[in-house]
This record gives C-alpha cells, sequence and structure tokens, in this order.
C-alpha cells in the first residue's frame, strides 16, 4: 500500500510541475464551458430584416413597431419595391423580409381579412423557421387584442406551458452537452498520453520492476487525474450557474456522484488509448478524432438521437457522453432523482468497468 501512495504522489507532483499539462486540466475546461457556453446556442437575436409597407397605415405601423421591438429582430431598412427585397437578400443583409399590402387596415378592419408576407432566407431552413414561427406569434398576438372585445363564435385558445425552461433559452440544453464534451476531451486526452509518455522518456522501465502489480499502477495514474476533474467538475458547475445562468434544480450531491462517474469512464478511455498507442503524437491525435466527433454528434445535445437513421442510434449507445447528457438533463434541469436515472448510471458503470478490465488485460509487462 505504500509503494502505491508513493506512485500516486509521483504522478500528482508530476502533473503540477508540468505547466502546459495543468494548463490544459484546469484552465482549457474554463475557456471550453464559456466559450461553448455562449456560442454554442439555438435561439435567435437580433435578426436583421427589413419591412416593405406599401399601406403606411397604422395598424401596419403598429404590427412593424412591434417586430421590431422584440428581441428576435432588428430592422435594418425599409424597401420601396419588390425589386429591392430580391437584391437585399442577394447582399446577404437580411434574413427576413415583411411585406403589408396596399389597404392592409381597410382589409383587416372592414372586410375582418388581411394578409401580411414573411420572406425567409431557407439557405438555413432551421432559422428560417425559426424567424417565421416568431414573426407569426407576433402578428397573433396583435390580433388577439383586436378581437378581445368582440365575440367571436367557436373561437380556440391554445394556451403553451413550457416546462423546465419556460424562457426557452438554448443554454439549458447546451451546457449538459457542453460538460460532457470538456470532460471527456479533457480527461481522456490527458490520460491517454500517460502511460506512452513513461515509455518514450525510458521510465517505463523502473515502473515495471516494482513489485506493484498493472492494476494498481493504472489506478494510481487515473487518481490524480481525477481529484484535478473535481476540480473542473466544481468549475464547470460555478460557471454554469453563475455565468450561463443555468440553475442546478434536483440534487447537487447527485450530479457530483454522476459527474465523478463520468469522470471515471473518461479517464478508463484515456488509460485504454494509451494502453494502445506508440506514441504521445498517435495517442493524442486518437482521442481526439475518436472522441471529438463522436461527443458532438451522437450525444444528443446537437442533433435529436431519434431522428438519425437506426444503424446510427445503435452507434450512439456505446458513446459515454450519450448517457452522461441524459443524466445531467435529468438531475440538473429537471429536477429528477435517482430513480429516473438507474438505467443510465448502470451503463456508465458497465462501461468503466469493462474499459478498466480490457486495459488492464492489455497492459505489457514488458518492453
Amino acid at each position: 500500500m505504500k509503494q502505491f501512495l508513493i506512485f500516486i504522489k509521483k504522478e500528482w507532483l508530476h502533473i503540477w510541475r508540468d505547466r502546459r499539462t495543468l494548463f490544459i486540466l484546469i484552465w482549457m475546461p474554463i475557456v471550453q464551458i464559456l466559450l461553448y457556453g455562449f456560442a454554442l446556442t439555438n435561439e435567435v437575436k437580433n435578426s436583421k430584416i427589413a419591412i416593405f409597407d406599401q399601406a403606411k397605415d397604422d395598424a401596419s405601423r403598429a404590427v412593424s413597431n412591434r417586430i421590431a421591438a422584440s428581441r428576435y429582430f432588428s430592422l435594418v431598412k425599409n424597401l420601396h419595391t419588390y425589386k429591392d427585397i430580391d437584391a437585399t437578400f442577394k447582399q446577404g443583409k437580411i434574413r427576413m423580409a415583411i411585406v403589408f399590402p396596399a389597404g392592409f387596415r381597410n382589409d383587416l378592419l372592414h372586410a375582418n381579412h388581411a394578409q401580411i408576407q414573411l420572406i425567409a432566407d431557407a439557405s438555413d431552413p432551421n432559422t428560417a423557421n425559426t424567424l417565421a414561427n416568431y414573426a407569426t406569434a407576433i402578428i397573433n398576438d396583435y390580433q388577439q387584442e383586436l378581437n378581445q372585445h368582440q365575440d367571436l363564435p367557436y373561437t380556440i385558445q391554445v394556451q403553451v406551458r413550457m416546462l423546465y425552461n419556460p424562457e426557452l433559452k438554448g443554454a439549458y440544453n447546451f451546457v449538459p452537452g457542453v460538460m460532457a464534451l470538456v470532460l471527456m476531451l479533457v480527461c481522456a486526452m490527458m490520460t491517454s498520453i500517460s502511460i506512452v509518455k513513461e515509455k518514450e522518456i525510458g521510465t517505463m522501465e523502473v515502473i515495471l520492476v516494482s513489485p506493484l502489480k498493472p492494476f494498481r499502477i493504472i489506478i494510481a495514474k487515473t487518481i490524480p487525474y481525477l481529484l484535478v476533474s473535481l476540480l473542473n467538475i466544481a468549475s464547470i458547475l460555478l460557471l454554469s450557474v453563475y455565468a450561463l445562468g443555468v440553475p442546478i434544480v434536483g440534487s447537487l450531491t447527485l450530479l457530483l456522484a454522476e459527474s465523478i462517474l463520468f469522470t471515471i469512464t473518461s479517464l478508463s478511455v484515456g488509460i485504454l488509448i494509451s494502453n494502445t498507442a506508440k506514441t504521445q503524437q498517435t495517442a493524442m491525435f486518437t482521442s481526439m478524432m475518436s472522441l471529438f466527433l463522436p461527443t458532438l454528434l451522437f450525444s444528443g445535445f446537437l442533433f435529436p438521437v431519434e431522428n438519425m437513421p437506426a444503424p446510427l442510434q445503435v452507434i450512439s449507445n456505446i458513446v459515454p457522453a450519450r448517457w452522461y447528457f441524459i443524466i445531467v438533463k435529468a438531475v440538473m434541469i429537471k429536477g429528477l432523482g435517482f430513480a429516473s436515472i438507474w438505467k443510465e448510471t448502470t451503463i456508465l458503470l458497465g462501461m468503466t468497468v469493462a474499459l478498466l478490465g480490457v486495459s488492464i488485460y492489455q497492459f505489457k509487462t514488458r518492453l
């Protein structure tokens, strides 16, 4: 046991003496959570629009002012002809144009029917659809105010209630995904070079002749990185709450325990890569290519897994970040307990045991 603790101390001192490693382990997660947390969002704000108002009456101006005052839109130009619409789109100055026909107010009040044309740039279909929905909602609100003093038969009113995220903030979805991405990359990337680095600098021979068994050597190498990862988890949660405005609704203890479990899973992946790689560059490249894209694509925080083809859905099951993403959303956003995430926890635990077992089996006691 004494040799085991000495080996852990040796790894711990090695981390703190290597300033580049220390920077990657501590400061990179902070930079990544801030960068991804503010940059990755599906919210549409301050989208540039243009208005072609042929009516120029009280009703068209009232709708235009409501749309322009919304935080979703920014009015950059008033158009005068239909030709200006196409030209402005081609210049890339706007994402949507709103057209009011002549006699808009008269048609609305006397004919009880008026039209507004929304022309959106569908080269980005998701953004175009979102902008059209925002504008339609603003127009419908104006219409309801006009009709509130009139008795309209067979009127259906739809009440929408958004659970867990009433303000529809994109950070509520992206923060759990970014947590999974940062922890997976940093933990796996740094441990992936730990064993292969010993081989390159020639200290692996000393380790192999020590009385420690392969199991203890691997565990001793992961414990210091686990301790540093605890600091990363704490900093990520603090930044999520106080910088990105994402509250921890559920149990903080449960969230920390699940994060530690996912960290151990990530460390196990890194150890497995380190056992098979021959150089530090190979280990680093393998960890980046084999973990970054699968975590980004198959975890579910950028693209819903349910929308993927069946073969890709099967592949996503072996990506640890997918299960951790589900856990963080359930605990942190929805406030659920362990009874709701026992399945995902069991899967992560099984992955950890399997990865550690394979790493110990592949650990070579002879160079």
